[in-house]
């Protein structure tokens, strides 16, 4: 499977941006989709998750009605509104798909060892 993310820039606080990712090859690996981020000089973490039916989302709290995750299984793409944007939001974004597992319905989604593809990343830089 092989992940396009685009969509980042330079916007000003309060400002929105929508991250796109694309996914290509086998769709039977993107059962679930989620965006993950990493600030400089800190450890990757999570954002937000969505399953193939997009009816279980989640959300990391610092994000919590501020960011929307969503998909569009037709064109194998996941999305990432993000609104009211902060400086602490500036990160490099990266997409990452995985399969069905046990794991990630039973609270595992935010850990990085359920997905087994990831994107390029795309920066993201959110000025004061």
């Amino acid at each position: 499977v092989q992940l396009q993310a685009y969509g980042g820039g330079l916007v000003q606080a309060g400002g929105s941006l929508r991250l796109s990712c694309a996914a290509s090859g086998r769709t039977d690996s993107t059962s679930v989709m989620a965006w993950f981020r990493q600030a400089p000089g800190k450890e990757r973490e999570f954002v937000a998750a969505i399953n193939w039916s997009s009816r279980d989302i989640y959300y990391a709290d610092s994000v919590k009605g501020r960011f929307t995750i969503s998909r569009d299984n037709a064109k194998n793409t996941v999305y990432l509104q993000m609104n009211s944007l902060k400086p602490e939001d500036t990160a490099v974004y990266y997409c990452a798909v995985g399969p069905y597992s046990f794991a990630w319905y039973s609270g595992s989604y935010s850990s990085a060892n359920e997905y087994d593809y990831w994107g390029q990343g795309t920066l993201v830089t959110v000025s004061s």
